[in-house]
C-alpha cells in the first residue's frame, strides 16, 4: 500500500460568516506540495477571507484547515510559509534596508546585504531605493519590497495575496519570473490574482470561488475546454453564471 501523502494546505468544510452574509459556504480543497495554485473569484468573493482563515488571522466558524499537516490556528503550521498580503505596507518609520533586515531575523535566515541588494534588482527595485523611509516609497516600490522580503525569506509555501498589484510592465515580468522559478525548485504557490495572462503563466491549477463556493478546480486548459472557448476571462465568466459543479480536471493534492 502507497503513503499517504500529506497536503500542503488542507481545508475541510470551511465556512465563515459575517453577520448574516455567509461568506465561506463549506470550502473543501487539497493543495499538493510543489503545485502552484491560484485562487480566482470577483472583488468580494470570500479569496482574502479564506487567506485570513487559513493564516489564523481570524478563526473559520467551522471546518479544518491545516498547513503541512498541522492545524492552521498553531503557530508551528505557519513556520514553514511566508506571506505577502493584498496591501502590503511596511513599518513607515523603516528604510527599505531596514525591513529587509528584520524580516531575515523574523524569518531565521541569516542577513546578507549583497544578496538583498542582488534580490531587489531582479525585481527592478533600485538599492537606492533600499536606503529611503518605507514611507517615501511609491505604490510599485513597495509591492517589490513586500515581495523581496518574502523571496529573501527562503520558505517552502507561499502564500500571496494579489502579488502582482501595482507592478509596471517591467517588473510584473521579473516577478513572474521569480515566481515561476520558485516553482521550478518545488515550493508551493497559493495566491490570489485578477489577471487572466498572470494566471496562464503562473499557475499548475486554479480553482473558482463565487458565493462562498468552489466553482472550478482544475486546470486552466480544462476551464477553456469546458466552455469551448480560447480566452480564459470569458471561460471564468461562463463558469460564474452556472451553478457549482464537479470540476473538470480535478487534482486534490492527495495520494491514495
Amino acid at each position: 500500500m502507497r503513503a499517504v501523502t500529506v497536503p500542503a494546505i488542507a481545508l475541510d468544510d470551511v465556512h465563515k460568516r459575517y453577520g448574516a452574509r455567509q461568506v465561506l459556504r463549506g470550502i473543501t480543497l487539497a493543495i499538493a506540495a510543489g503545485q502552484s495554485v491560484a485562487l480566482v473569484g470577483l472583488n468580494g468573493a470570500g479569496k482574502t477571507t479564506l487567506l485570513r482563515c487559513l493564516l489564523d488571522f481570524q478563526r473559520a466558524d467551522r471546518g479544518q484547515l491545516r498547513i503541512d499537516g498541522v492545524a492552521a490556528a498553531q503557530a508551528q503550521a505557519r513556520s514553514r510559509l511566508t506571506f505577502l498580503p493584498e496591501r502590503f505596507q511596511a513599518p513607515p518609520f523603516l528604510t527599505g534596508r531596514e525591513f529587509l533586515r528584520l524580516s531575515a531575523d523574523l524569518h531565521a535566515q541569516d542577513w546578507h546585504a549583497d544578496q538583498a541588494e542582488a534580490q531587489c534588482l531582479a525585481l527592478a527595485l533600485a538599492p537606492g531605493d533600499l536606503d529611503k523611509p518605507v514611507a517615501r516609497l511609491s505604490k510599485g516600490s513597495s509591492q517589490k519590497l513586500g515581495l523581496a522580503a518574502c523571496l529573501l525569506s527562503r520558505k517552502a509555501l507561499y502564500i500571496l495575496d494579489e502579488p502582482l498589484s501595482g507592478l509596471d510592465v517591467q517588473a510584473r515580468a521579473l516577478a513572474i519570473g521569480q515566481l515561476n522559478g520558485l516553482r521550478a525548485a518545488g515550493c508551493t504557490l497559493f495566491f490570489t490574482c485578477h489577471e487572466p495572462a498572470d494566471i496562464d503563466v503562473l499557475c499548475d491549477r486554479m480553482v473558482l470561488l463565487h458565493d462562498g463556493q468552489l466553482h472550478f478546480d482544475g486546470s486552466t486548459m480544462a476551464l477553456k475546454a469546458r466552455f469551448s472557448s480560447s480566452s480564459l476571462e470569458q471561460s471564468v465568466l461562463e463558469c460564474l453564471a452556472a451553478p457549482p459543479g464537479v470540476p473538470a480536471d480535478p487534482v486534490s493534492g492527495l495520494s491514495p
